[in-house]
């Protein structure tokens, strides 16, 4: 006889949904809007990392993917709760692994001198649409942060998640040789 485990718990039909800490919280709660979109960046990602992709990228996507679930099971885990110690929460080195990824793309980028709109490839739209729900993540973990007591680096990490986002963008259109739209405030 084969067992499986049903993917539908039906636990959340009142409208609540279940912390890492066992606790119940409404779907609405910005807690669960924080990491429901860190969830949504999640999937932005991993669209990216179905298309051909230069080495350096595709690495670097790896690890943010998984960086990005330890980032949404840091949101979903209320601080002092005895299951703060079995996640692995985001800290000062996740966020300077994030600077150097820039870093190692931006040294081979032309210096950026004007502003730049989404777009070029559709690889680089899918980096500024990532970018965009990043800043978007940011927004929710900032006002979550005003309420409740959060990890400090969650903010840290999803701020320079965004600028790599923007950076990776450059990078790929660098790299296929398509020119960055400049902006032009009078047309």
């Amino acid at each position: 006889m084969w067992e499986f485990m049903k993917i539908y718990t039906k636990t959340g039909d009142d409208g609540t949904t279940g912390l890492f800490d066992g606790s119940r919280v409404p779907k609405s709660s910005l807690r669960v809007e924080a990491y429901g979109t860190t969830d949504e960046l999640n999937a932005v990602l991993g669209i990216i990392s179905t298309y051909e992709l230069p080495e350096i990228l595709k690495e670097q996507n790896a690890k943010i993917l998984h960086l990005i679930f330890n980032l949404g099971s840091d949101l979903a885990t209320p601080h002092g709760t005895k299951q703060s110690d079995f996640i692995k929460r985001i800290d000062k080195q996740n966020v300077e692994l994030i600077e150097g990824f820039i870093d190692v793309l931006t040294m081979e980028l032309p210096e950026l001198k004007n502003f730049i709109l989404p777009g070029g490839t559709r690889v680089a739209s899918l980096y500024h649409l990532a970018r965009t729900v990043c800043r978007r993540a940011e927004r929710c973990i900032v006002r979550l942060s005003e309420e409740e007591e959060i990890n400090i680096n969650v903010i840290l990490f999803i701020n320079r998640l965004s600028d790599y986002f923007f950076t990776a963008a450059r990078y790929y259109n660098y790299k296929m040789n398509v020119k960055e739209v400049i902006w032009q405030s009078k047309i």
